[in-house]
């Protein structure tokens, strides 16, 4: 139901209308000249209903509501000093559906000085009424407070206490206020090499005396200095100086903040800050300035013992040649290359290979490239001169932790073991864990004792415990110990896991309990206090204060935790913008507004320092033109960066269903609506979701979605507990003039835990995008996936081409494939681990979900595969470790090369009965291992095509080598290697 929005009165205003309840007082002459000083202010509670927050009260807007989670319950407006305060005005919904009710309210006050509230006006009942006083209640007051609280007692027709808007008349008390003018800098033209002067005024424009503060003068947002201001006299000004020295060449924000840590009470502090209409330019000094563009390797992405070469791109930012001769130069590891670099024309870029080559080691290598590592050249800046990236050897990711398996630990408990065809979604923890082992504890004392290869500071557990008896999860604890000496308790929960039914459909899965339950697992992390060395003994063990009914504990990560990083220069924290870090409530507003400043060009960077950060609503774009009930216009143009994933957490609490607010429920009410050009790294973003669609379709949400267009990069976020990590693309006709499907989009470094549904999905034309070292554990769907889909703007155009999945680790889709590709071309699938899928291959080609045809090539290679495939849709399909699904339309153009296919749960590599024809598919140098309840290779019954085998080897299939069905059109050329194991 939509109501008409009802705007603030004065109390003048509503004694003409007549809404001042009966039976109270008059209202003063000085009380109707009296303005709304709630207008704008922070307001809290003591709690809040599902999705009706205190911030509801104040939001000009009376078709919304705040609604307390039962009584008593307090409101409190914080008006931020002292005000003489003449009366409080309460509001409903005048629609006559909100019917008459009469709530028990008490009013109190608090002064600035004060730390406890007293009573301004006496508990009393009053009906609020939409026929006779327009729901509308006037309570008179007369005190000098800052702070003003409603007290709620009881409501005849709710449960809690209900308010649509509050407003609080009175006039500001005497109190001083600080603000800035006559803003300004010198040189007024300055160059790199100038020393910059920041002067201004600070003029105290209050009717009290101001004592001694300090202004802060930020440069692009970044404060660069400060300057001591004395004690101000009513109306008097102090003029201040401020010496922030050399920058680099840019254009730069000016702004003063007096009293930045807001000790001085004043009657307004909201205008503490000014900043200059024009930004300060800082001009490139003459003179040559060599920078490094890039660094390249061949091969790009080298296996384990490659000879690897590089190629340094230089380029001279500056407005002088630079004569042939430099040294560029470039470390990785133990070992350095260098080259000679040739002469560098202003504003040109020189491609420099370097001299040697280094022999490739497993895991992950920082690259660093230096131009003029000699320091021939006096350039006008000297700390340009160093570019990094990594580079990842082999397959997988290179993670940070060190996995270690509870079956390989010592233990005292219950192994765990899947039975052999590795049976899903009917209660079976062994099937669901990694391995397909794990460990129960069920009695006091039983532990999994894990010894520690790596130094470590954190800790993350994937572990099962019960389901609360009527579903919804329910918290519980187990001991941590280390080397015999306890550490700490550990959280566990069973919120975000049990989903049960006998349906396929995800959409059908309830919170419910009853039948059949999958999703049984969850994970737990916690950063410890102290550095672990290698060798520690971790145990987690079941203590008598430790309750649930039992434990199972499938793997551990340990991980050595680098500190918080410093802000960095040009980002702006978002604590200037209101938020404050642990304190339980909602940040969403603040961090809003620094992104959109951010957009508007106003700062440089977002800066979300360590801590916990509450997000109760995406942020995202105002749609002006109230496009639709739902705002779907992301942002764009903005950096945003934090201090690591282990130390800047968004999370949220409220479901998204619950949520309301300004994006839709599908998309959630927690993290980010990108559209363009965006830049987001080093946080986590932890949701509230617990199912996928079932229950009244109450899905998870999606982390980060949008368009995401050009040149945006997502790197080391960590995404848990969302219905989809991350939704590249929309819908054509989702505001058509706003179509801007994503290419180049770089995905690095991503974690991405415990979703209901996919990891990352490229959809909607998304183009030349990549993800690249990330781990994905435990997704409800395709981990990751390409959907050439059809809803796009032009469909000769908008197919989903060149995208990359390299390098990445993928461990327990509960749910659908590791990797899928639906249509499109040129699409890569390099470098990846797979293990342990639920019910679908690890790696899946297909045309269901009405995609776009495939063309042209698609490349499977140097990936590995471990214990995956598996059976669903009731049961009767049974999918192999690759698959290749064409329904009704073609396959062509398919290369697996390289791969090692190990354990596999049904057959190695499956041509599934499907309509279109699977042509020409090449299979090289592909060893295939053990298909429990398979063959190497089938071709099925319907299926219709043709594969040439080189260099395939297959060992200890159950069903053979390979296997042709009758009736099936496909052919296979080549014979394969190994021997079939009899069994």
């Amino acid at each position: 139901m939509r109501w008409k929005r009802l705007t603030g009165r004065t109390v003048a205003g509503l004694l003409t209308a007549g809404l001042i309840s009966a039976g109270l007082l008059p209202v003063t002459a000085s009380a109707a000249e009296a303005t709304d000083l709630a207008r704008g202010k922070t307001v809290t509670a003591s709690g809040s209903h599902g999705g009706y927050p205190a911030s509801n009260a104040n939001d000009g807007k009376i078709d919304s509501y705040w609604e307390s989670n039962g009584h008593p319950a307090d409101l409190t407006v914080k008006l931020g000093a002292d005000a003489d305060v003449e009366s409080v005005a309460v509001k409903l919904n005048p629609d006559p559906v909100w019917a008459t009710r009469t709530q028990d309210i008490q009013v109190l006050g608090r002064t600035q000085d004060g730390t406890a509230f007293s009573s301004l006006r006496d508990r009393a009942g009053h009906v609020f009424n939409p026929g006779s006083n327009q729901n509308t209640v006037t309570i008179p007051v007369d005190a000098r407070v800052a702070d003003v609280q409603l007290k709620f007692f009881s409501n005849t027709e709710a449960p809690g206490a209900q308010v649509a808007e509050i407003q609080v008349f009175g006039t500001a008390a005497p109190n001083p206020d600080l603000t800035v003018s006559a803003l300004s800098w010198s040189p007024s033209s300055p160059s790199e090499t100038d020393d910059i002067t920041v002067e201004g005024t600070v003029r105290n424009a209050g009717s009290a005396a101001s004592p001694a503060t300090t202004v802060n003068v930020s440069l692009g947002g970044v404060v660069v200095g400060s300057a001591p201001v004395g004690p101000l006299a009513a109306g008097a000004s102090a003029p201040f100086v401020v010496e922030v020295g050399k920058r680099p060449q840019g254009a730069y924000t000016v702004s003063a903040l007096v009293d930045p840590t807001d000790t001085v009470v004043e009657s307004d502090d909201t205008n503490n800050s000014r900043t200059t209409a024009s930004p300060l330019v800082v001009g490139q000094s003459p003179g040559p300035d060599l920078e490094v563009r890039s660094i390249s390797s061949t091969p790009a992405s080298p296996a384990v013992g490659a000879t690897v070469t590089f190629t340094v791109a230089v380029h001279n930012r500056g407005t002088s040649a630079v004569s042939a001769g430099t040294v560029t130069r470039l470390t990785v590891g133990s070992t350095t290359l260098n080259g000679t670099t040739p002469a560098i024309a202003p504003g040109a870029t020189a491609n420099v290979t370097l001299g040697g080559s280094w022999t490739a080691a497993s895991g992950g290598a920082t690259l660093t490239a230096t131009a003029d590592a000699t320091n021939l050249v006096a350039e006008t800046s000297e700390t340009n001169n160093t570019f990094a990236r990594s580079i990842v050897v082999g397959r997988g990711a290179a993670v940070p932790y060190t996995e270690l398996e509870a079956e390989k630990a010592d233990y005292e408990g219950t192994l765990l073991q899947s039975d052999a065809e590795r049976t899903f979604g009917h209660t079976n923890f062994a099937t669901e864990s990694s391995g397909r082992e794990s460990v129960r504890l069920n009695s006091t004392g039983e532990y999994v004792e894990f010894t520690s290869t790596a130094p470590a500071n954190s800790i993350v557990v994937r572990n099962s415990i019960p389901d609360a008896p009527g579903g919804g999860g329910r918290e519980a604890t187990i001991s941590l110990y280390a080397d015999g000496e306890f550490v700490r308790k550990l959280d566990l929960s069973s919120k975000h896991s049990w989903l049960y039914g006998n349906t396929d459909s995800p959409e059908g899965l309830t919170n419910t309990p009853g039948g059949d339950a999958r999703r049984l697992f969850d994970e737990s992390h916690a950063l410890l206090t102290e550095t672990y060395p290698v060798g520690t003994k971790f145990r987690l063990q079941r203590d008598a204060s430790d309750n649930a009914a039992f434990y199972i504990i499938d793997l551990i990560d340990l991980e050595q935790v680098a500190a918080p990083s410093s802000q960095p220069s040009g980002c702006v924290s978002i604590t200037t913008y209101g938020a404050v870090a642990n304190d339980g409530l909602d940040d969403t507003a603040a961090i809003q507004r620094a992104v959109t400043a951010n957009q508007n060009g106003e700062i440089d960077c977002v800066w979300i320092p360590a801590g916990q950060w509450r997000q109760e609503q995406k942020i995202l774009t105002d749609d002006p033109l109230d496009r639709g009930q739902w705002n779907q216009v992301g942002i764009r143009d903005v950096t945003i960066r934090g201090a690591g994933m282990w130390h800047s957490q968004l999370y949220t609490l409220t479901p998204p269903h619950e949520a309301g607010g300004i994006n839709h429920p599908h998309e959630g009410n927690f993290g980010f609506d990108i559209d363009e050009n965006t830049q987001i790294s080093d946080i986590a973003i932890f949701g509230s979701g617990t199912i996928r669609g079932g229950d009244g379709n109450h899905e998870g949400g999606v982390a980060l979605n949008g368009r995401f267009g050009k040149d945006t990069k997502i790197s080391n976020v960590w995404i848990e507990h969302a219905n989809v990590g991350v939704w590249a693309g929309r819908d054509f006709d989702n505001i058509q003039e706003l179509w801007n499907p994503g290419d180049g989009v770089e995905f690095t470094g991503m974690r991405i835990r415990n979703t209901y549904a996919d990891g990352i999905n490229f959809a909607n034309g998304t183009r030349n995008s990549t993800v690249y070292n990330s781990s994905f554990r435990n997704t409800g769907d395709d981990a990751l996936a390409v959907w050439s889909s059809k809803y796009v703007k032009d469909q000769s155009v908008d197919i989903g081409h060149d995208n990359s999945f390299r390098n990445n680790t993928i461990q327990l889709p509960w749910r659908a494939n590791g990797i899928a590709i639906y249509g499109g071309y040129g699409n890569k699938i390099e470098n990846n681990l797979i293990s342990d899928t639920m019910n679908y291959p690890a790696i899946m080609l297909a045309t269901d979900h009405d995609p776009l045809p495939f063309s042209g090539q698609t490349l499977i290679a140097n990936n590995g595969l471990y214990r995956t495939g598996g059976a669903f849709w009731n049961e009767d399909q049974e999918f192999g470790a690759i698959t290749l699904f064409p329904q009704n339309l073609p396959i062509p153009g398919v290369t697996i090369r390289d791969t090692d296919i190990v354990d596999s749960t049904y057959d190695g590599i499956q041509f599934k009965t499907g309509g279109g024809l699977m042509s020409d598919v090449k299979i090289q140098n592909v060893r295939i291992d053990k298909s429990n309840n398979g063959s190497g290779i089938l071709a099925m019954g319907g299926a219709r095509g043709n594969a040439t085998l080189t260099d395939v080897t297959i060992t200890d299939s159950r069903d053979g080598h390979v296997l042709i069905e009758p009736g099936s059109q496909f052919t296979i050329s080549g014979t394969p290697n190994g021997a079939r194991a009899k069994r």
